[in-house]
């Protein structure tokens, strides 16, 4: 039994165990014993008061970008500030990377007189 959410709250966001599906409650009809989701793609769907009781569901936040399933939302709609980075900062070269050696793998670097010194 879902005794972990209980009843169906209208804007919570679910996560489904078992599908690893998150999706959001967007409405309850009580006459029908029936609850509309949408999940994060856009899809709509609703799930019967008996499924909801046994389906494996736990309480989640939304995700970082709950903008996926909605086509008419702007930038400036979602009261997002602008990037702390300047011009200057895209123009600054990336850090190389260094290979990653394995672990059993010793580095040795050769000195000038000849010896060897493990890295």
């Amino acid at each position: 039994m879902n005794n972990r959410v209980g009843r169906a709250r209208i804007g919570q966001w679910y996560l489904r165990w078992d599908k690893g599906e998150i999706f959001q409650v967007t409405g309850c009809d009580e006459d029908a014993r029936t609850i509309e989701i949408q999940t994060f793609d856009g899809d709509l769907d609703e799930i019967d008061e008996e499924s909801w009781n046994v389906m494996p569901l736990g309480l989640t936040e939304p995700p970082e970008d709950w903008t996926g399933p909605v086509d008419d939302v702007e930038h400036d709609d979602l009261g997002y500030s602008e990037t702390e980075m300047t011009d200057a900062d895209w123009t600054q070269p990336l850090l190389p990377l260094r290979p990653a050696g394995e672990a059993w793998e010793e580095t040795t670097v050769l000195e000038a007189d000849g010896a060897d010194e493990p890295v």
